[in-house]
């Protein structure tokens, strides 16, 4: 029997006891409590005098069915040719025109009862995505299924049926489509019809981790992925073969709380480069064919990394901001100001980093200095995925599925 356990010090990260050594029944809580609550130290209030350095317009907004909810998933919206696509916990699957954000075509997979959701015969609940490559929209399930449909227009094409839940986007590449089921394995699916052609299922869960899984990254025949245990391993995309391990996040302490490890943000891959953070552990960049590392750094991210062409940015558990030099992984700068804020994964547009909040709020920040630059409301919900950067764009969506388009100027 498995228990979700709140820590106030992960700021909102829930904890998975992934043990049956239990008495009695475990409780769920809820895998997304109120952090405000929680936390020992409350939020850095926002300056109310603040003035905005650059220009932020809101394009559109809409809402996607009630989003991720609070099952842990950093669910975010896919961009492909002018299209933005977006799925929810409750069934809902959407193709947005990214310039209007015109419904081009929903699917809806299950239906709402009060609290509880109806279980029909073709019922989802979308946790894992979207991604989106050439003509194919793929998505994950907390019922442990992975669903692929036309881009152009929703059609079903395929669904393969997996080893559990999927809370994590896939990977699309190479005629392949990779998938992280959150019981440890990576799965290679064919792209056109979705049949299995290898799974990886070598990775030790430690007893307890953090809620939520890497999302695979697919780059020049290899596969790479943050792993439970503090590893980032890379396999080889047509046979799932292990080319290299490396450990990132050691996990060192007295109790199972300090002994947490997960590399659970998204990780980079550049120019033959891996670049990723685990929690507790290090941040670091390793070589792509081989997993040496080139350098690490003591800070460490729950929520992934961007990259710029110089720098890597991260926020650490207290929601301090940082900015490395990508060549040795040196300290630029950090941002004190959202200290406490709960930052999701960042993303780059042009000259900015831009991250959500736990209240709702997008942060732009200057990528020379980590001076703010503007900030816009979406809603009072959290943050937790990556902005969507397209040119002078920017959509973000929140846990509860509010999604807003934003183009930026100077």
């Amino acid at each position: 029997m498995s228990a979700i356990l709140n820590a106030s010090r992960l700021r909102g990260a829930s904890l998975v006891l992934l043990a049956v050594a239990m008495s009695g029944c475990g409780t769920i809580k809820g895998w997304f409590s109120d952090t405000k609550k929680e936390n020992i130290e409350p939020p850095t209030p926002l300056a109310e005098n603040f003035t905005p350095a650059i220009s932020v317009q809101k394009v559109w907004s809409e809402r996607i069915g009630k989003g991720a909810e609070k099952t842990g998933a950093r669910m975010r919206p896919a961009y492909a040719d002018g299209k933005l696509y977006a799925a929810s916990t409750t069934g809902t699957i959407t193709a947005y025109d990214a310039a209007t954000g015109k419904t081009l075509w929903s699917k809806q997979l299950g239906s709402r009862r009060g609290f509880l959701i109806h279980r029909g015969p073709n019922s989802v609940r979308w946790a894992g995505g979207p991604s989106v490559e050439g003509d194919i929209v793929v998505v994950g399930t907390l019922e442990g299924t992975v669903q692929a449909f036309a881009a152009g227009d929703g059609t079903e094409r395929w669904t393969a049926q997996l080893s559990s839940e999927v809370i994590a986007a896939p990977a699309i590449g190479g005629g392949m489509v990779y998938v992280r089921t959150n019981d440890g394995h990576i799965v290679g699916l064919d792209r056109a019809d979705g049949t299995r052609k290898w799974i990886y299922d070598r990775s030790t869960v430690p007893l307890l981790t953090l809620r939520g899984n890497s999302a695979p990254v697919f780059a020049d025949g290899v596969v790479y992925s943050g792993e439970d245990n503090g590893k980032v391993i890379a396999l080889r995309s047509s046979d799932g073969a292990l080319l290299w391990e490396q450990v990132l996040s050691p996990g060192e302490g007295r109790t199972e709380i300090d002994r947490l490890q997960d590399v659970d943000g998204q990780i980079s891959v550049v120019d033959n480069i891996v670049y990723a953070s685990g929690y507790k552990g290090q941040t670091g960049a390793l070589i792509a064919q081989t997993g040496r590392p080139i350098w690490t750094h003591e800070v460490a991210s729950y929520s992934g990394v961007a990259l710029s062409a110089s720098q890597i940015y991260l926020s650490d558990s207290d929601a301090n901001v940082y900015a490395l030099d990508l060549r040795n992984g040196s300290s630029q700068w950090k941002q004190d100001a959202l200290k406490y804020r709960w930052l999701g994964e960042p993303a780059v547009q042009g000259d900015a980093v831009v991250v959500g909040d736990l209240e709702g709020w997008v942060h732009w920040l200057s990528i020379s200095d980590g001076k703010l630059l503007a900030r816009e409301r979406i809603s009072k919900a959290p943050i937790q995925s990556a902005p969507v950067v397209v040119g002078d764009m920017v959509y973000v969506e929140t846990i509860y599925g509010d999604i807003a388009a934003y183009r930026v100027g100077k």
